[in-house]
């Protein structure tokens, strides 16, 4: 699944982070619980008191008939599910979620019913889970079919079976009915064992108008009458496969169709009137399967991919083995509308979903507490595929980002490691965050490096092989990296490739055997992210490392406790000024030093940033790298440069070195040719500037808006109003643009002024340049007449694409009045549809008339908000976490911890408060260390 971005590669990352749970393996028979369930029979009682169902059932085959009603917006539907018993018993324990059972039956091998009589069917709501009784034993050992007629109302909302809505150009609202089943919301559309390693073979049929079509997993073997004017879509039966990658719509969309390869045949679907922005997404989504076929030497293994785009649809795609589903922003490309980020965002949504065809629908993780497995992977392989399809996207300048955003997540005290306990649907739903996709990325990032690449992908092939319609445990993938294969295996020639390999279980690593499994977890068991501190001694280079933390100081007494028991094996690079060497070290203890000769005059760790870790240079260490950068910026690659600028300003934030030191370091920057380094000192000055912006410091905020301009004012100067460029000249346009209007520069002000009068004398119909309509938008958008046009373009536009641009610039009005409508239209749901209403609430935000604003929206809708998108889900955590993400005093402080001791059942399940805790701590303490150093560096400058 790809998580939503709020805005896309933007400098600002939104991170949410763990918590303990315990776990709880739920492998014998059930046993009374005491619990009688309201609808119970006969007075029995639930058979089954664990959260997790029991493992003496096993699901094998699934006949699911369902006849969804686009009029009623209902849907009823029967299950037969054959099933392996284990154990004698005579309970059956399966998820359901708000469906009505009308009837359930049991039936043995030969079809014969076990029983005359409709079996008793008790619910347990709180673990979504029924238990059906049959009077007669399940006998070990042998096979039975259980069948379950029910029905229910489409949902409303984004998960289960739910009901979409599109909008025609004559004003004709449709109605289309799809699915989104991650993690745990296949039960709200038919009874299943709704685990991932319940692992099963799935024959869907499905009723509908002869006006509508209807997709599943599986191609459609026939299409056959069934009665009332009603046609009936038989699908193939499908591979092995977990329940949340079920999935089927049922819509009047249009496609367009083309083969790989290897014979698969790949289809893009949208409603009638978007169907032509479905082109690129064709081509990509071709090239990607031809891609991973020969990366990971395994044939897709289905006939077929269709990719829909959704119009509500609340994360950013999922990966539906054979029938993904996409919001309409992350599969449409409209040549006219999109930017180049746009399109970037696309194909890596793309990549993203096809990655998991293999990691996570061909090999799945045992539990969610590994979900890291499917979504740091397919994070990665994002970069992997890009890379290798589209080179002139230089998808690789944005990897440091994502590892940026991992940083900033994981250096607060309230992160949790990549693997975590999560058993409840709430907890398991929270999962899904920076630490196991970012965060998962990035280790795997260091790992390729560390391993090689030929290693690392040799390894990967292996994994999915072997574990190929299966569950995986970590331990299955470090042993499959580090060459662990049986005999059996290394015979059959099924997962070994030579004699060589499988006869190694580990690599040879700085002269000694490595243990990739204690490496791996100090990383995937462990919290945090380490700093690695470097001191310069003679020939030598001495090392510590300790827990990177933002929120408390050395100097705190809560320091020593926080850092106690964290150590990580940490593969170290470095370059120096003696060669163009790039050194190897692998540090396992909290101190060590590295022989680097005499001659050298400066040293650089974590080359290219490969490494997962921060670097703070002490005694001066910082001042020889703001001498290099001055003197000969290019003796260090334009990575290197990227990551030292960021790591100065996490050590500033973190009370490690000083704000002066930190933006002498970026001085070097008007020298800067390179796009990714610029775009990180400026990111790290807006940073500042917004959070200042929303304080009563008019004094600094003025000057360092004049310091802005000032410093970069040669290279806004050179920008063109125009698409023209590179993928990176065109981003650098977007955002130095987008910035020096915020900032009131006149030139730029004037410039988006003239366009955005061009734009509103042609009625909307000019299509203004790409990557500066957004900008343009925010501009016009402070006119009354011009909000109103754009406000009125949003409604009717047909171009997902344009509509964000729109909606960023709706909320960049300094109008309260406008700010709160749009954050009320965002709650009605029709003008704004919900699934925009997060990123609404968190644009509202950013801006210094609406922060105060949408904290309050927040507040007082808190009910509305938890119903519509659910406690856990990625929606209330950016709720939280970007509502509250720019306060920084203590009364604002005090009042988010009231407002969480007000909500404190809710609160209490969720990580994200305490992201926002630690946060809004951060920022305070940022302020009392750095307002003045800021102020008086500032008064130097002019």
């Amino acid at each position: 699944m790809a998580l939503l971005g709020l805005l896309v590669l933007s400098l600002f990352h939104v991170s949410l982070v763990g918590s303990h749970t315990s776990s709880q393996h739920a492998s014998s028979p059930p046993q009374p619980a005491g619990e009688q369930s309201p609808e119970g029979s006969d007075n029995l009682s639930f058979p089954w008191s664990r959260l997790r169902l029991p493992r003496y059932i096993i699901p094998l085959h699934y006949d699911l008939h369902l006849h969804p009603n686009l009029t009623s917006l209902s849907f009823t539907g029967s299950v037969q599910i054959q099933i392996d018993v284990q154990n004698n018993t005579n309970w059956v324990v399966l998820h359901s979620k708000g469906l009505k059972i009308s009837k359930a039956t049991i039936l043995d091998q030969n079809l014969t019913h076990l029983s005359d009589k409709v079996l008793p069917v008790l619910h347990h709501p709180s673990h979504e889970q029924i238990g059906i009784f049959s009077p007669r034993v399940l006998s070990s050992g042998r096979k039975y079919f259980l069948c379950i007629e029910f029905g229910a109302e489409l949902a409303k909302g984004f998960y289960g079976f739910y009901k979409s809505t599109y909008r025609t150009s004559t004003g004709e609202t449709r109605t289309l009915a799809s699915t989104h089943f991650e993690p745990t919301s296949a039960r709200m559309a038919f009874p299943c064992f709704d685990e991932p390693s319940f692992k099963a073979n799935f024959t869907v049929r499905i009723k509908r108008n002869p006006e509508l079509i209807s997709l599943s997993n599986m191609p459609i073997v026939k299409t056959v009458e069934a009665g009332d004017g009603l046609l009936e879509d038989q699908f193939d039966v499908s591979v092995k496969m977990s329940t949340y990658l079920v999935a089927f719509v049922v819509c009047d969309f249009k496609s367009v169709t083309a083969t790989t390869s290897s014979g698969v045949q790949v289809s893009i679907y949208a409603s009638p009137e978007k169907w032509q922005q479905t082109s690129y997404a064709l081509e990509v989504a071709v090239k990607m399967l031809d891609f991973y076929d020969e990366y990971f030497n395994i044939h897709y293994p289905l006939p077929k991919q269709d990719l829909i785009a959704i119009p509500d649809f609340e994360s950013g795609a999922m990966e539906n083995w054979g029938l993904t589903t996409y919001r309409e922003t992350s599969l449409l490309y409209d040549p006219l509308k999109s930017s180049i980020s746009d399109k970037l965002w696309i194909t890596m949504v793309i990549g993203h979903e096809l990655a998991h065809q293999w990691f996570g629908n061909l090999v799945t993780m045992e539990w969610w507490n590994d979900i890291w497995l499917n979504e740091g992977f397919a994070r990665y392989m994002e970069y992997i595929s890009v890379e290798a399809t589209y080179p002139d996207l230089k998808v690789e300048e944005y990897l440091l980002h994502t590892c940026f955003a991992a940083v900033g997540s994981d250096s607060l005290n309230s992160s949790r490691p990549i693997s975590s306990p999560a058993e409840n649907p709430t907890q398991i739903k929270q999962m899904f965050d920076t630490a196991s996709y970012d965060k998962g990325a990035c280790v795997l990032h260091m790992l390729r490096h560390f391993l090689t690449d030929d290693v690392f992908q040799r390894g990967i092939v292996r994994y999915l092989r072997k574990y190929s319609y299966k569950n995986a445990l970590n331990q299955d993938l470090w042993d499959s990296l580090a060459n662990t294969c049986s005999e059996e295996d290394f015979i059959s020639g099924k997962h070994c490739y030579s004699s060589s390999q499988a006869s190694k279980n580990a690599y040879l690593f700085a002269g000694e055997h490595l243990d990739l499994t204690a490496m791996m977890n100090t990383w995937i068991l462990q919290k945090g992210v380490p700093l690695v501190t470097v001191t310069r001694k003679g020939p030598h280079l001495l090392l510590r490392q300790d827990r990177f933390l933002r929120t408390v100081l050395p100097s705190d007494p809560l320091w020593s406790s926080l850092q106690k028991g964290f150590l990580w094996h940490i593969p170290l690079t470095y370059k120096t000024d003696a060669s163009n060497t790039i050194h190897r070290h692998l540090m396992t203890t909290q101190t060590d030093s590295i022989h680097i000769g005499e001659e050298v005059s400066w040293v650089k760790v974590n080359t290219d940033m490969t490494g997962y870790y921060v670097v703070h240079y002490e005694d001066g260490g910082w001042d020889k790298m703001t001498k290099l950068l001055r003197q000969n910026h290019t003796a260090l690659s334009y990575k290197d440069r990227t990551q030292l600028i960021h790591n100065a300003f996490q050590l500033v934030t973190a009370g490690h070195l000083s704000l002066d030191k930190g933006l002498d370091l970026i001085g070097y920057l008007q020298l800067e040719t390179h796009n990714v380094p610029l775009l990180q000192g400026l990111g790290s000055l807006q940073a500042f500037y917004h959070m200042i912006e929303k304080r009563n410091e008019i004094d600094v905020t003025r000057k360092l808006r004049m310091h802005i301009l000032r410093f970069f004012r040669a290279v806004i100067d050179q920008q063109t109003w125009s698409d023209g460029g590179s993928v990176s000249e065109r981003r650098l346009r977007s955002e130095l643009l987008s910035l020096a209007c915020h900032l009131d520069d006149p030139p730029c002000l004037e410039r988006a002024r003239q366009s955005f009068k061009h734009w509103l004398q042609s009625k909307g119909t000019l299509n203004l340049p790409t990557d500066v309509a957004k900008t343009v938008f925010s501009v016009g958008a402070q006119e009354d007449r011009g909000w109103a046009s754009l406000l009125h373009t949003y409604n009717i536009s047909s171009s997902a694409a344009q509509k964000s641009k729109i909606l960023f610039a709706l909320t960049c009005s300094r109008d309260a009045n406008k700010l709160h409508r749009l954050l009320e239209l965002g709650l009605e749901g029709k003008v704004i549809r919900s699934q925009d209403l997060s990123s609404l609430i968190f644009m509202v935000a950013r801006n210094p008339q609406g922060h105060r604003l949408a904290w309050n929206f927040v507040k007082k809708n808190w009910d509305t908000l938890v119903q519509r998108f659910q406690l856990g889900s990625s929606c209330i955590s950016s709720i939280i976490i970007g509502t509250t993400g720019h306060f920084s005093s203590p009364e604002e402080l005090a009042e988010v911890q009231l407002f969480f001791e007000s909500i404190k059942e809710q609160a209490s399940q969720l990580r994200a408060t305490q992201v926002a805790l630690d946060n809004v701590q951060k920022n305070v303490r940022w302020f009392q260390r750095n307002l003045e150093t800021l102020r008086n560096w500032l008064n130097q400058q002019m």
